[in-house]
C-alpha cells in the first residue's frame, strides 16, 4: 500500500535564492499548495518585489547565505512573522565557468562560499530549530554536477559533490527522527544560470517548474535523491557500474563532456557580468553595487 502523500498547506517553508528563477518557480509551487513561503534573496529589493508579485501572504527578505549572522536573523524573521519553520530550501548557488587553471582564487572562493559554506550555515540553523521540534524537512539544491565531473567547472561540481555528501552524512544522523532530508540534482535549467550552455545529447534543460515540481513531490514523499529529470537516476547508477574508460567513452559520445566547455558567450554575458560583479564585491565590500542587468528572454536563477 502506497504511503499517504504528506500535505502541504500551512506549511512553513524558507527558501534561499528565492528572488529568481529555481527559487520563485518553487515559491509559486508551494503558495499553489497553500504553504506560508519567505524568500531570501542577496537583493533584497528582488526579493520583497518577487513576493509581491507572488502573493498568498509570501514575503521577501534580504539574505546573505555566506554570512552566519545574516541567516539566522532570516529564519528569526521568518518564525517571527510565520512560525515555526518546517522546511528550509537551500536553493542560493552560483555558476561561473572556464578553464580551472584560468579561474581566479576570488571566484573559488566566491563559489565555495555561497554553494557550500551556505547550505552548511542554513543546514546547522534549519536542524537547530528542527531537532527540538522532533520535525522538519531540509531540501539542499545540488545539480547531476553533484555525481559527474564536468570539464570546464571543476570547483562548482567540486561544490555539488560536497553538498551531495554532506546531505548523506546528514540524512544519517537524523535516521530515527521526523527530519528529512533531500537532494535535488537537476540538469542544465533553463534560467539565466544556465544560459547560452550547447543542447547535448547526453544533456537536454529542463524548465525551472521542472525543478519545482520534483521538489513539491519531494516534500510529500520524504524522498531523498531527487533527479530531475527522474530518467537521469538510471543513467547515475548505470555509468557508476561501468569500468571508468567506459563511462567517460559514453560521456563524449553524448557530448554531455562539452555543456560548460562551448558556450555561447553573447547568450551567457548578462550572467557572466553579474558574477564579475559579485566576486568583485566579496572581495571589496565598499565597491558600490551594480546595476541589475537587463532582463533576459530567460527567467533567470
Amino acid at each position: 500500500m502506497a504511503k499517504a502523500l504528506r500535505p502541504l498547506a500551512g506549511q512553513v517553508v524558507a527558501i534561499t535564492g528565492g528572488g529568481r528563477g529555481i527559487g520563485r518557480a518553487t515559491a509559486r509551487a508551494l503558495i499553489a499548495h497553500g504553504a506560508r513561503v519567505a524568500i531570501g534573496d542577496i537583493e533584497a529589493p528582488l526579493a520583497q518585489r518577487t513576493a509581491e508579485e507572488l502573493g498568498g501572504g509570501t514575503i521577501g527578505l534580504a539574505l546573505d547565505v555566506t554570512d552566519r549572522t545574516s541567516f539566522d536573523a532570516f529564519l528569526t524573521e521568518v518564525e517571527r512573522r510565520l512560525g515555526p519553520l518546517d522546511v528550509l530550501i537551500n536553493n542560493a548557488g552560483i555558476m561561473p565557468i572556464g578553464p580551472f587553471v584560468d579561474e581566479t582564487d576570488a571566484t573559488a572562493r566566491r563559489m565555495v562560499d555561497i554553494n557550500l559554506h551556505g547550505v552548511i550555515f542554513g543546514s546547522k540553523l534549519a536542524l537547530e530549530r528542527f531537532l527540538p521540534r522532533g520535525r522538519g524537512h531540509l531540501v539542499q539544491l545540488a545539480s547531476v554536477a553533484g555525481k559527474f565531473g564536468f570539464p570546464g567547472g571543476a570547483t562548482y561540481c567540486a561544490t555539488k559533490h560536497a553538498v551531495v555528501g554532506l546531505s548523506e552524512a546528514i540524512r544519517s544522523e537524523v535516521r530515527g527522527t521526523n527530519i528529512d532530508v533531500s537532494v535535488v540534482m537537476p540538469v542544465v535549467v533553463n534560467t539565466e544560470l544556465g544560459s547560452g550552455l550547447p543542447r547535448t545529447r547526453g544533456v537536454k534543460p529542463v524548465q525551472p517548474e521542472d525543478v519545482a515540481d520534483a521538489i513539491i513531490e519531494a516534500l510529500r514523499t520524504g524522498r531523498f535523491d531527487v533527479y530531475v529529470p527522474k530518467s537521469m537516476m538510471g543513467m547515475a547508477r548505470f555509468t557508476a557500474m561501468l569500468p571508468r574508460r567506459a563511462s567517460e567513452r559514453i560521456s563524449q559520445t553524448l557530448h554531455s563532456d562539452r555543456v560548460l566547455t562551448q558556450p555561447d558567450h553573447v547568450a551567457r554575458a548578462a550572467y557572466e557580468a553579474r558574477m564579475v560583479e559579485t566576486v568583485a564585491r566579496a572581495e571589496r565590500p565598499e565597491l558600490p553595487a551594480a546595476a541589475p542587468a537587463e532582463e533576459t528572454s530567460k527567467e533567470p536563477v
